[in-house]
């Protein structure tokens, strides 16, 4: 059997909160059936990384019904953080209550990596700016993320064994949009000669501003759910 790898981001689950998404165009109408349809074509030894915006939860417990249902779609999946998940807390607490739950499919990529069929899976949630945020509060969190993303890659050359295996970064915001880059991150991505970034995080019209393909040696794409 060839086991592969697939990635979503922004599922932007509801089912413990009232946030329905089709209120965002008709893209997102059913769109949790749709998700259930597109993960058939996944078995059990398969992997899909969720690129962040898991949930509307606003804790661990409202979030509950969104991550059985991840539970409960086939595969191994692989989650991150992105900005809207309020309800993230921390790595030991989260795993507590995946334990306590009953959720062992789902594992967290947060300061770590993962080994998966040659791939070297690696990443974090990433950053741009807010603009309600200062100029200092930007950059603290952009080189917060920036280190994230070190320990990540760091972590992945430990291992003799896995040198050779191709890097792919996963990040729920993009670190190039339009003639925008993130320069920390991507400067990052080429010291440690990763092959694929993937990232979501963009929606409706910010579907124009995605980079895709080849991009100064690296292969961007992006798979927000819409998308």
């Amino acid at each position: 059997m060839i086991l592969a790898l697939y990635a979503i981001g922004d599922l932007h689950l509801s089912f413990g909160t009232n946030k329905p998404m089709d209120i965002f165009g008709g893209k997102w109408k059913n769109h949790p059936e749709k998700t259930q349809e597109g993960f058939k074509k996944i078995t059990s030894e398969d992997l899909c990384v969720i690129c962040g915006d898991i949930s509307w939860a606003m804790n661990l417990d409202e979030c509950l019904e969104d991550l059985l249902f991840i539970e409960r779609l086939p595969g191994k999946k692989i989650i991150l953080k992105g900005n809207h998940d309020y309800w993230w807390s921390t790595v030991t607490k989260i795993k507590t209550f995946f334990s306590a739950k009953g959720i062992k499919s789902i594992n967290i990529l947060y300061n770590n990596c993962f080994f998966y069929e040659g791939a070297t899976i690696c990443g974090t949630r990433g950053w741009f700016f807010d603009d309600e945020l200062t100029a200092d509060q930007n950059k603290k969190i952009s080189v917060r993320e920036s280190l994230r993303l070190l320990t990540s890659l760091k972590t992945a050359d430990q291992d003799p064994q896995y040198r050779d295996n191709i890097k792919i970064c996963f990040f729920h915001y993009p670190p190039r949009f339009n003639n925008n880059e993130c320069h920390d991150i991507i400067s990052i991505m080429n010291e440690y000669n990763v092959k694929k970034c993937i990232y979501g995080h963009l929606h409706g019209t910010g579907h124009q501003s995605a980079v895709r393909g080849l991009n100064e040696g690296i292969e961007y794409e992006i798979v927000s759910a819409d998308y």
